[in-house]
């Protein structure tokens, strides 16, 4: 099975064209304010028409209120919610149920953390999958960074690899992780929030390497 791939950060409609055409099967919007990459719901709402059938739209939330992403959701249709924040698997699931969506939850890989319990904790209140992240002290995810792929675990949940991903780098990703899924920000980008047509291309063709081996 090919591994799945998302481009989040998306801010105009060109790199949703961009991303459609070198075969993501994912966009990811931002609504976090403190990010170089969020969007306003006007712009999401404009981005989001551009976004075709077969391509999923994912929503990117850090501790976001319930109301919030209510009233987001009344006019940018997101198909799953994506919680990156300190949200617990109860309010995870609480809220996902509130507006009918599915839903997973990024964790970010601490040395410390026991990241099978963590992920199991997620399981059994509902996600969809899990995405790995690479930690910052500061940062919620776009970090640049990577974590030690020796480390991913194979579990019966898919399970999205995250967190310094590029076109050089996505193939042994892949390789050493076997993820179900992929995603990719800052690695296709020329400036932050700017995507590259010719990145995404390549990050793409990797994916595809990848996933054939």
């Amino acid at each position: 099975m090919r591994t799945r791939a998302k481009i989040c950060g998306i801010t105009r409609v060109e790199d949703v064209h961009a991303v459609v055409r070198a075969g993501a099967d994912a966009v990811g919007f931002v609504f976090y304010p403190p990010s170089p990459r969020s969007v306003t719901v006007a712009q999401a709402e404009a981005l989001i028409q551009a976004v075709p059938a077969y391509v999923q739209v994912v929503g990117l939330f850090v501790n976001s209120t319930l109301e919030e992403i209510q009233l987001l959701l009344k006019t940018v249709p997101l198909d799953i919610l994506q919680f990156h924040g300190d949200e617990t698997p109860e309010q995870c699931q609480s809220m996902a149920q509130a507006v009918s969506r599915r839903w997973y939850k990024a964790i970010q890989v601490k040395p410390e953390l026991d990241i099978v319990a963590e992920i199991q904790r997620y399981q059994k209140a509902g996600a969809s999958a899990v995405l790995l992240d690479a930690w910052h002290p500061e940062l919620k995810g776009g970090t640049g960074h990577s974590f030690d792929w020796n480390t991913f675990p194979q579990l019966n949940i898919p399970l999205i690899l995250a967190g310094g991903l590029n076109p050089d780098n996505i193939e042994q990703a892949i390789l050493t992780t076997h993820a179900y899924a992929v995603d990719v920000s800052g690695g296709v980008e020329s400036a932050k929030g700017i995507k590259d047509q010719q990145l995404i291309e390549r990050f793409m063709q990797g994916v595809l390497r990848g996933s054939a081996k």
